[in-house]
């Protein structure tokens, strides 16, 4: 028997034991996270340069890209470190790690992505108003509110986690540490703690969704209501990119934490894991560029603007010298 305080580390769960698949895994988790990046960057970059995208709309996606950077970076590089070198270690302090900042950057997102469909019900249904009830001052407001408020939940389900004893060893049958994986090793009846934090949460959750089902009821009114098709498919591109993410992060957590324990399986836990943890960050630059040509247009300047110096500045240094 051994309890929390005599564990160093866990083990996490492999992909496979054979050597060439696990460099498999290697390469195509790493391709996954060079995709993240590049479009989670260009998404910062792009917004952080153009003067015309630093509106509301663009200040939530900026947050998101932000979030969504961090949730890949928590998970994907220690999994891909772990094939490389052929071992499943995780220190115990990395484990809290994982546990906290997955809880925090999920939060938040998911925090954030009800502001922005509040945002994009103000902007449709509100437009004379949307300067007053969106300006600046409110939307940090409103960001810096979706930050505190997953700060705390992490910090409050991290702490009640870790606080119970854990004597069903220390292997977690995942492949980053994981709040209900680490409740299994537990072998004491104080995890009805966590269990109430996790009613609380599912509350906050559901709460946060008719929130957004609701703004997008009302979206789709006031969008069927204007007389030209040109406007209709105006709005109707400002709502489907973040009504597509929100479908896709709301769909596969839901699944992996509300789903039936007669289907439950390592290997289904795993693929679900990561749909919800790789996949979005990955794919949401592509979901909000494809629609956009506002940001289409300023990415494209950029990266004109910056193949153009490249250019031009080696012939600059040669006339110099």
């Amino acid at each position: 028997m051994s309890n929390s305080s005599s564990i160093t580390q866990f083990l996490l769960l492999a992909f496979t034991d054979t050597r060439e698949l696990q460099l498999l895994h290697f390469w195509l988790f790493l391709g996954i996270y060079l995709a993240a990046l590049l479009g989670n960057g260009l998404i910062i970059t792009t917004i952080a340069c153009d003067q015309h995208l630093h509106t509301p709309m663009y200040f939530f996606l900026l947050n998101l890209a932000i979030l969504d950077l961090g949730s890949i970076s928590i998970t994907v590089p220690k999994s891909m470190a772990n094939s490389l070198w052929d071992t499943r270690v995780i220190s115990f302090a990395g484990c809290v790690a994982q546990v906290f900042f997955i809880g925090f950057l999920f939060g938040a997102e998911y925090c954030l992505l009800t502001i922005m469909s509040y945002d994009r019900y103000v902007a449709i249904c509100k437009p004379l108003h949307y300067g007053t009830l969106l300006g600046s001052r409110a939307c940090v407001h409103m960001a810096a509110a979706a930050w505190a408020t997953a700060f705390l939940y992490a910090l409050l389900h991290t702490a009640n986690t870790f606080s119970l004893p854990l004597c069903h060893g220390n292997t977690v049958d995942q492949f980053f540490c994981e709040i209900p994986h680490i409740l299994k090793l537990s072998c004491s009846d104080i995890y009805l703690r966590e269990v109430g934090l996790l009613v609380v949460s599912v509350l906050v959750i559901l709460g946060c969704f008719v929130f957004i089902v609701e703004s997008y009821v009302q979206i789709f009114r006031a969008v069927l209501r204007i007389p030209s098709e040109q406007g209709r498919h105006k709005a109707f591109s400002m709502c489907l990119p973040h009504l597509a993410v929100v479908s896709l992060f709301v769909s596969t957590v839901v699944f992996c934490y509300l789903k039936p324990p007669s289907i439950s399986s390592p290997s289904l836990d795993v693929v679900v894991s990561v749909l919800y943890s790789v996949v979005p960050p990955t794919v949401n630059p592509l979901i909000y560029s494809m629609r956009n040509q506002e940001l289409k247009d300023a990415l494209r300047k950029l990266m004109t603007g910056y193949f153009s110096e490249a250019i031009n500045c080696p012939s600059s240094s040669i006339g110099q010298i």
